[in-house]
């Protein structure tokens, strides 16, 4: 524990932390230094003025930020606000992104005509944003984004140097030494900064390092002799971090789970767009759970659960997954009758007859295509966007859990809580689309979950089929509440004939070990007496 104590600075103190590149551990270290200074009897919050995410948050007035935001709030026990990502950056394709300005889809624009047109007057957006943290909390962490040193960028910058001058802010430069070149990484981007930028970076941490630190003493040394900035610390590599992502980069580096090595196989389909894939990471925590990405022909085989996730791009996705040969494996390995298949968000509207898209909300053009088939659904997708937190129960029909959830009363049966985030409205069909010859043969049908929005009135969401074997639903952290995930887990258990598991662990202990745990190897690790001082916050 800090022997510092909280001031009462006004406004707030503020330390941003900036990388030699994207992916070299910003989020984490944010996330770590959140929790410690929280520890340390400060009210910290995090910042990032522009985040380029798939991966999203929704806060509490159901506004949608970038989840890394989101995470550092619940690091630091606060509740997530728009103020903390005022700007997120959703890529849709052809270099076309969705702009969400405060929690609010603001217009689809290309990269040139963002930074042509939106760019010039973002800065007011910004630093409303951060000027309103810092008015309300002691320390404000400031998360830059890639490089400040992308020279074709740096003239309209509001993430990197730029915002770090307009907030007076010291710099902290990261950079990753498990990729190499790290020296290299750290001094060419000083290189690459004007003398004003270079005097805002007050430290370097060297990140993910394995190894003797005595052998990289000497070029610790040449380091600070030739820059002239202190290396505050070198963290060593942790393999094996849960602290949700927001970047689906992060599956490339997931170990390779076999499904020998596990009871239960769940096949997670990865398509180029995928979205909220953190919606699995509480399955994969599992003991008895193997949790695999499948992106190609031939590598589905038979899994007991194929989880179809969200996508920013529901048409585009399908139309890749069938491109790739990933409908006619999907089909094969349901055919065994050992194998469930669930969707969600994005996945959900695949599983439906169609999927209209009228307006041109996805694409930028009109279009519509035939779904999967496995529900007699069809999704129209609109304009306006749904961001909410939702909380309920199972319906009192629902077909999952059959063996395994209670029967008697809705107090004993597992409760709901999740996010949606979709522009698509899905509705159950009479006549199925079908402009090709093929037939499909659907299903009866029954509702899954009974939920309320906030304070509205409650009702049924999400469908499945009555034998539990195809269902989908709008909620993105279904697999987060923890009696519907094991009692589900312990259905696909019992198929196979093995006994329950029944409780293994809760998500939400799970996330405040694991903050604690990451911010415990920081703290060993950096010299935060230094950190406090270059806050100028004394002891």
């Amino acid at each position: 524990m800090s022997t510092f104590e909280p001031s009462c600075t006004n406004p707030a103190a503020v330390l941003m932390l900036q990388g030699t590149a994207s992916d070299v551990g910003k989020s984490v270290v944010t996330t770590a230094l959140c929790r410690i200074f929280t520890q340390d009897g400060y009210r910290p919050a995090p910042f990032k003025s522009q985040n380029m995410a798939l991966n999203s948050y929704v806060t509490e007035d159901g506004k949608e930020i970038g989840r890394a935001q989101g995470v550092q709030a619940e690091a630091c026990g606060i509740e997530a606000t728009t103020d903390m990502n005022p700007i997120l950056i959703k890529p849709v394709k052809d270099m076309h992104s969705q702009i969400v300005v405060h929690g609010v889809p603001y217009a689809y624009m290309s990269a040139s005509d963002y930074r042509k047109d939106f760019l010039p007057k973002a800065k007011q957006t910004v630093m409303d944003a951060l000027n309103r943290l810092r008015d309300t909390y002691d320390i404000v962490l400031m998360e830059g984004a890639g490089s400040p040193a992308e020279i074709n960028l740096k003239d309209r910058d509001i993430v990197n140097m730029n915002l770090a001058g307009w907030a007076d802010a010291p710099v902290l430069l990261i950079s990753d030494i498990d990729r190499g070149g790290v020296f290299a990484s750290l001094v060419g981007t000083i290189e690459l900064l004007e003398p004003h930028e270079v005097q805002r970076i007050r430290g370097f941490i060297i990140n993910k390092f394995r190894g003797d630190l005595s052998l990289l003493q000497p070029g610790l040394d040449w380091l600070e002799e030739r820059t002239g900035i202190p290396v505050l610390g070198v963290l060593p590599y942790l393999p094996d971090i849960r602290i949700e992502a927001e970047d689906s980069v992060v599956l490339d580096k997931k170990p390779k789970q076999s499904a020998k090595d596990k009871e239960l196989d769940i096949a997670v389909i990865r398509y180029p767009r995928i979205s909220n894939f953190t919606d699995t990471d509480a399955l994969a925590a599992e003991p008895d759970v193997s949790v695999r990405y499948v992106t190609e022909a031939g590598q589905l085989g038979v899994p007991d659960a194929i989880i179809l996730p969200g996508t920013k791009d529901t048409i585009g996705d399908l139309l890749e997954l069938r491109e790739r040969g990933l409908e006619k494996d999907i089909r094969q390995a349901m055919n065994t009758g050992r194998t469930q298949l669930v969707g969600i968000c994005g996945g959900y509207q695949m599983l439906g007859t169609a999927l209209f898209d009228p307006e041109a909300v996805e694409s930028g053009l009109p279009q519509q295509a035939e779904g999967l088939g496995w529900l007699a659904l069809s999704t129209t997708f609109l304009k306006e966007k749904q961001t909410v937190r939702v909380q309920g129960t199972l319906s009192n029909h629902c077909p999952l859990l059959l063996s395994t959830a209670p029967d008697s009363g809705s107090a004993s049966k597992p409760s709901i809580e999740g996010y949606e985030i979709h522009m698509g409205v899905t509705e159950y069909v009479t006549e199925p689309y079908a402009p090709t010859d093929i037939t499909f043969n659907l299903s009866e049908m029954k509702r899954l979950f009974h939920i309320r929005r906030g304070e509205g009135t409650a009702f049924e969401e999400g469908w499945g089929t009555t034998d539990g074997k195809v269902w989908g639903t709008y909620l993105h952290g279904v697999f987060d509440n923890d009696r519907f995930r094991r009692c589900w887990l312990d259905g696909l258990r019992q198929t196979k004939g093995l006994a329950p598991l029944e409780s293994t662990f809760t998500v939400r202990e799970a996330k405040e070990r694991e903050f604690d745990r990451v911010a415990e190897v920081v703290r060993a690790h950096l010299d935060m007496e230094q950190i406090y001082r270059i806050m100028g916050m004394n002891s």
